[in-house]
C-alpha cells in the first residue's frame, strides 16, 4: 500500500520534542525521509528521534543547528541541493516563548532572541529553501503560528508580536508562491500538551490538553502532494472538531 508521503523529503525545525518530534515521526510513518533540525544542546533528543524513526523503517538525517546562525541556514540549503537536489516539505515549527511580562520589562537581549528565532530564522529558511521547494513537483511549506497573534493579551506581547510578524511573512510568501506551485500554509495548534505550554500556563492541567501526536496528522495532510490547501491559517481545534473549554 502506497504511503501518502512516500519518497518525499521533509525538513522539520524544532524536531527534538513536542509538536516537531510528533510531526517528524508521523511523516516518517507516512513514507517521508526526514531532515530533523534542533538546537545543538538537544543532540540527545535528536538521537532518540533518529532511533524511533529507524524502528519504523524510516530514514532520518540529524542537523543540530542554532537557528540564529543564519549563515548555517544558507549552507543548509546548499547541502540539501548537493545531496538530494530538491526539498519537498518544509515545516517551520521551532519557536521560543520568551518572557511572559509587560513589554517594558522585556530586555533587548530577550527581544532580539524572540525576533531572531520566531521570525528572522523562518525568513532565512524561506530564502535558503524556497529554490529547493520549487524543484519539487509538489513543494509544501507549513509554519506554526499561535492564537496569541492578534489576541492582544497583556504580558504576552513579545511572543505575540513575533507570531503576528510570522503570519505576515508566511502569507506574503504564500502570495508570491501562487505561480510556482509551492503550497504554503500555517497551523495554529491552540493549547497542546507541550513543555512550552506548561511554561506559559503553569497552573493548567496538561491532561486536559491534546497530545502533540494528535495534531501531527494535520501536518501530514497539508504536506501531501494531493493537498490543494494554500494560503490558509488552519486552527487545529476546528480541524479536529475539539471544543474549547
Amino acid at each position: 500500500m502506497t504511503k501518502p508521503l512516500d519518497g518525499r523529503l521533509a525538513l522539520i525545525t524544532g524536531a527534538s520534542r513536542g509538536i516537531g518530534r510528533a510531526v517528524a515521526i508521523a511523516m516518517a510513518e507516512a513514507g517521508a525521509d526526514i531532515i530533523a533540525l534542533a538546537r545543538p544542546r538537544s543532540q540527545g533528543a535528536l538521537e532518540e528521534l533518529d532511533d524511533k524513526i529507524k524502528e519504523i523503517g524510516g530514514k532520518c538525517t540529524l542537523v543540530p543547528i542554532d537557528l540564529r546562525d543564519f549563515d548555517a541556514i544558507d549552507r543548509l540549503g546548499a547541502s540539501i541541493y548537493e545531496r538530494w537536489g530538491k526539498l519537498d516539505i518544509l515545516v517551520g515549527n521551532a519557536g521560543i516563548l520568551g518572557p511572559i511580562s509587560p513589554l517594558g520589562h522585556i530586555t533587548p537581549k530577550d527581544w532580539a532572541e524572540l525576533m531572531d528565532i520566531n521570525v528572522t530564522a523562518n525568513w532565512r529558511l524561506i530564502r535558503s529553501l524556497d529554490p529547493l521547494l520549487k524543484l519539487s513537483k509538489t513543494g509544501r511549506a507549513v509554519f506554526v503560528t499561535s492564537g496569541a497573534a492578534g489576541g492582544h493579551y497583556a504580558h504576552w506581547g513579545g511572543y505575540a508580536v513575533t507570531k503576528a510578524a510570522l503570519e505576515e511573512l508566511v502569507m506574503t510568501y504564500a502570495a508570491e508562491s501562487r505561480i510556482t506551485g509551492v503550497k504554503v500554509n500555517m497551523v495554529n495548534p491552540g493549547p497542546i500538551r507541550t513543555s512550552m505550554r506548561a511554561k506559559a500556563v503553569p497552573g493548567e492541567d496538561p491532561e486536559t490538553l491534546p497530545k502533540p501526536e494528535q495534531i501531527a496528522p494535520l501536518f501530514v495532510e497539508l504536506a501531501s502532494p494531493e493537498s490543494d490547501t494554500h494560503a490558509e491559517r488552519i486552527n487545529f481545534y476546528d480541524w479536529a472538531g475539539i471544543e474549547r473549554s
